[in-house]
């Protein structure tokens, strides 16, 4: 969760399309949407791709197809679940997600960050045990 609330600035805080009061709603639903988003990915045969992520391959994460996956998994819980416009759906996550994605990233590769590593990421990541709840919401929080 604080890493949602460190890069949610003015795509969510700030943005004049959110009411101040439905803020803490959709950073909660940005946060489980990118948690949910993840696992889809793993359970989905991205476990791969998120592999090449977490092993920093690949250039962009934004563009990474595991990240657009998330990315439009969050559009679209902030679509249904809060009503939020698809316009301002996308921007929230277009700005937020690949930010997001991209430390969690950068901690598992860290060797002086022991809050995650990717051979753990990666195992929650696999659905063993149901551990990616309890890990990236203990990162997340």
């Amino acid at each position: 969760m604080n890493l949602v609330q460190q890069h949610a600035g003015s795509s969510v805080i700030t943005n004049p399309a959110i009411p101040n009061d439905q803020n803490d709603s959709v950073l909660q639903t940005v946060t489980g949407s990118i948690m949910n988003g993840l696992g889809q990915q793993a359970q989905g045969g991205g476990l791969g791709s998120l592999l090449g992520m977490v092993t920093g391959q690949g250039s962009n994460i934004a563009d990474h197809p595991a990240t657009q996956g998330v990315q439009q998994h969050v559009e679209q819980d902030l679509m249904s679940k809060l009503g939020i416009s698809p316009q301002v759906a996308m921007s929230v996550a277009s700005a937020v997600v690949p930010m997001v994605l991209s430390k969690l990233m950068h901690k598992a590769n860290d060797p002086n960050d022991s809050s995650v590593d990717a051979g753990s990421l990666l195992n929650s990541l696999g659905g063993q045990g149901g551990g990616l709840g309890g890990m990236l919401g203990g990162l997340f929080k």
